[in-house]
């Protein structure tokens, strides 16, 4: 699997039973994640406002994020969880953001948009929590438009070791939790290395231990 590089087409993890898993994370989400994931919003937020204009937030959540947004950015989030979205809308409408265009129950592989939509694809700890990481990767770059960005912020599982062994053993159980720990850097590079098109800008650890990581990836132009 993830360790080795090789790109599975079908693997424990189910769209519905994700679904399900942040159904159920909906209501504490916020409290459980929103401080553990902050740096890594920002960063993310940060790189996807130095392209600007159209972004698609995928995994957008309760919409934690979307504040953190420029107004000059026009913001359409997706999320397989529609519990999470009622969060994400109730967000929205209290806090007045005009920017935001759309907010869809949507899955990250099928994403209902044409081809070049969006100037930049944001995923804040999305990829690794989908059943199948390529396919979602592949439909960040088919709806990003030639020149621009997919910004993702993901945990990076170790290739090997003691903390390599524990992922694995982890991997059941965090399965039924809505994500995986066994997810290698090698796993991402292999899918851009097959991918025409699509280049690495930037692949960057985040404080405070490096198990997360910023990746930017450029589309190419036409």
């Amino acid at each position: 699997m993830a360790g080795n590089g090789a790109v599975p087409t079908v693997d424990d993890m189910r769209t519905e039973g994700v679904a399900k898993a942040y159904d159920r994370w909906a209501p504490i989400y916020d409290l459980v994640f929103g401080k553990v994931f902050a740096r890594g919003r920002s960063a993310a937020i940060e790189a996807a406002e130095k392209v600007g204009g159209r972004i698609l937030e995928v995994g957008v959540g309760t919409g934690i994020s979307l504040p953190q947004y420029s107004s000059r950015s026009r913001l359409v989030g997706v999320d397989l969880s529609a519990p999470m979205l009622e969060k994400a809308r109730e967000r929205v409408k209290e806090l007045n953001l005009r920017n935001v265009e759309q907010l869809e129950v949507m899955d990250a592989e099928h994403l209902g948009f044409a081809d070049a939509s969006f100037d930049v694809v944001v995923a804040q700890y999305v990829v690794t929590a989908v059943p199948n990481p390529e396919a979602a990767l592949d439909e960040f770059l088919r709806v990003a438009r030639p020149g621009g960005e997919i910004v993702i912020t993901t945990r990076i599982g170790a290739a090997g070791g003691l903390r390599g062994a524990i992922e694995s053993l982890l991997q059941p159980v965090v399965n039924r939790l809505g994500w995986r720990t066994e997810f290698s850097w090698a796993r991402y590079q292999t899918w851009i290395d097959r991918t025409p098109g699509v280049s690495l800008l930037e692949h960057r650890p985040l404080p405070p231990l490096g198990h997360f990581s910023l990746i930017r990836l450029r589309k190419a132009d036409a």
